[in-house]
């Protein structure tokens, strides 16, 4: 009140000071507002009181504000002294958690114990913004036994619990924080005074053997899960249910520690799902060889990388089988086996087909069987088990969804993004996606190739409409390539014809024939000159048809792939002879008197060509292994699938 009416310069009303010289109409009336002003705040009792209490009814606004000063100022004084006091000792109370934290911090017990015991923050305070406490920060930051065990005696010493049981506002006890940190030594001292932390869940549902897991502290969640292990009933007599410690574990990869748990797994069909969706890639052909070398060399040569992942693999399968076997119908796997066909986890499938052969017939929510779902998601793998079926496999061959989509006009849409990101380059995207629709289109019956869908479409229309988009990207994408390498082709030509025009040394004044034409140096440098020249010419030429082409669908099949291969090609030769012939033109220059030279020039002349292999190769190598390369469709095992 006091500042509305300071804000409007009327503290004389309440104050009594008229102005020398005053209008006493004006004076009243504004009186008369103030007044309003001071009985319009307060509440009913209090104007009743005051209104009783004044016996002029034409009481003045000073008359209401000394009542009111003299009833309720002491009260208000004493609020005022109240609040600053409390202010004082949350001041008091904030800095002294400073120092606690900070103390904790640099492990100062003396300092510590000092601050608790003046009781002003106690250990159940929150001393940090997400809500942790003293115990909380020193399990989280300290790996020091000695200095834990002091603050845990503190904590009995001080409180008649415990405290070990406190969170903090992310629901986190103590041994939550030290599973979080991976702090084994303090989860071992928390463990031995109350192994029942093990099996409380924070906001999230998370015990601290799951955080441990997900956080990757191998030592810390070993040590865990082994005493979690230790005492698998509840006091209810109810099972612990291990099945999201598991889904982490597996989800790190660590595939050893899960064999440990295969007797409290109580949702098999989630653990299952979650081994399907990380199943490991076994070993390849080279890998293999790899490791069978590794066993003959000395352990210099051991491919530890190759070694982790055969052991994987490994380790990954017998946890399957050990799922798998306690798993009695197929409809427990659905979620299993459509998971580990879309991560093309050809092991998971076969091992679940295997043993429920029905499961090759599930239909998951989008009406597709295993097959047409291998098909949707690019899974050569699994869509390769078709080659390995018996008569069976005729049925995929007229198959339909619930929209009438055969397995062509499956074929025909866009695949994912996971799916195309992998392969460099719109180009070869879409020349993926090429090769997926003929082989599906040579294996259905001819009929399906024209069928239309419930939305009256054929497969290639189908295909036309989903890869219009990547078709442009990969047209833009084959100009951008073949224009940028043209311009290097056509200065490569510039360059070695003038090189072949003005040869090294001149020529003879009488005949006009170089001067070191009986030099080997020089017939390196013509060869060499000729050679890149009439590749840089070719490769010129296959760029430049290139950026003339048609781009229909069928062009990114073999055609544009092809020219891009020859092109590239020519122009790592045509590359290579410039820096010959340039190295031998240096050499008969400088050379002649000082064989020396011979060496640093070869050296120098090594590098750009390393260079451009380095940064190119791993194009061709894509371009010739996507076109010519291996087909990735095929029977590959001889062992019957269903």
């Amino acid at each position: 009140m006091l500042c509305l009416l300071k804000s409007h310069d009327m503290l004389c009303f309440i104050q009594q000071n008229k102005p020398l010289e005053y209008n006493h109409d004006l004076w009243e009336r504004y009186d008369a507002l103030v007044k309003g002003w001071i009985l319009g705040s307060l509440s009913n009792q209090t104007l009743k009181y005051l209104i009783n209490s004044i016996p002029n009814e034409d009481f003045t606004a000073k008359d209401a504000w000394d009542k009111l000063k003299t009833v309720y100022g002491p009260f208000v004084r004493a609020e005022e002294s109240k609040n600053i006091e409390e202010a004082k000792k949350e001041a008091e109370a904030k800095r002294k958690a400073e120092s606690l934290h900070a103390d904790i911090l640099h492990q100062n017990f003396h300092f510590v114990e000092g601050i608790l015991n003046e009781r002003i923050v106690t250990l159940r305070d929150k001393i940090t913004i997400n809500g942790n406490t003293a115990l909380h920060v020193a399990v989280g930051t300290c790996n020091n036994k000695e200095f834990l065990e002091k603050m845990l005696k503190l904590a009995t010493k001080l409180d008649d619990k415990t405290l070990l049981d406190i969170q903090n506002s992310e629901g986190s006890n103590l041994l939550h924080v030290a599973a979080i940190v991976g702090n084994t030594e303090a989860a071992k001292i928390l463990v031995e005074r109350n192994q029942y932390l093990l099996y409380e869940k924070d906001n999230e549902g998370q015990t601290p053997v799951d955080r441990a897991v997900s956080n990757m502290h191998t030592d810390t969640y070993i040590y865990l899960l082994d005493r979690y292990l230790e005492k698998p009933v509840l006091e209810e007599g109810e099972l612990f249910d291990c099945s999201e410690i598991l889904v982490n574990m597996i989800s790190s990869k660590d595939y050893a520690s899960a064999h440990k748990m295969r007797d409290y797994i109580r949702n098999r069909d989630t653990v299952l799902t979650a081994i399907a969706h990380n199943f490991p890639p076994n070993v390849n052909f080279l890998e293999r060889m790899m490791l069978h070398l590794a066993h003959k060399v000395p352990v210099i040569f051991k491919f530890v990388a190759t070694q982790r992942k055969a052991k994987a693999y490994k380790d990954a399968k017998t946890l399957l089988l050990m799922v798998s076997e306690c798993i009695r119908t197929s409809t427990t796997c659905k979620n299993a086996i459509f998971e580990a066909t879309r991560q093309n986890a050809v092991t998971v499938v076969k091992l679940i087909v295997s043993q429920f052969p029905n499961a090759i017939w599930n239909i998951n929510e989008d009406g597709h069987n295993i097959i047409q779902h291998a098909v949707i998601n690019r899974s050569e793998k699994v869509y390769n088990l078709l080659y390995q079926m018996s008569a069976h496999k005729n049925i995929y061959r007229t198959i339909k969804d619930p929209f009438k989509n055969n397995l062509l006009h499956l074929a025909a849409r866009l695949a994912h993004e996971n799916k195309l990101n992998p392969i460099s380059g719109a180009a070869l995207q879409i020349q993926r996606e090429l090769q997926w629709f003929k082989e599906v289109e040579s294996f259905v019956c001819p009929l399906n190739v024209i069928q239309k869908n419930a939305f009256g479409e054929t497969p290639q229309m189908v295909f036309t409409k989903e890869h219009k988009n990547l078709l442009i990207e990969g047209e833009k994408w084959m100009k951008e390539t073949a224009q940028s390498y043209t311009i290097t082709a056509a200065l490569i030509i510039t360059i070695v014809f003038a090189a072949a025009i003005t040869v090294p040394g001149g020529n003879k004044q009488e005949n006009g024939i170089p001067v070191f034409t009986n030099n080997a140096a020089f017939t390196v440098f013509a060869v060499s000159d000729a050679i890149s020249f009439f590749t840089s010419v070719t490769s010129l030429l296959m760029f430049l048809s290139i950026l003339t082409a048609r781009f229909s669908e069928q062009d990114f099949l073999f055609k544009l792939p092809t020219k891009l291969i020859i092109g590239l090609a020519n122009l790592f030769i045509s590359t290579t002879a410039m820096l010959v012939a340039f190295g031998a033109t240096l050499f008969l220059v400088f050379g002649q008197n000082n064989s020396w030279i011979l060496a640093p020039i070869a050296a120098l002349t090594c590098l750009p060509i390393t260079s451009f292999m380095t940064l190119q190769f791993p194009l061709i190598y894509d371009l010739i292994s996507a076109t010519y390369g291996r087909s990735m469709f095929g029977k590959k095992s001889n062992d019957p699938f269903y």
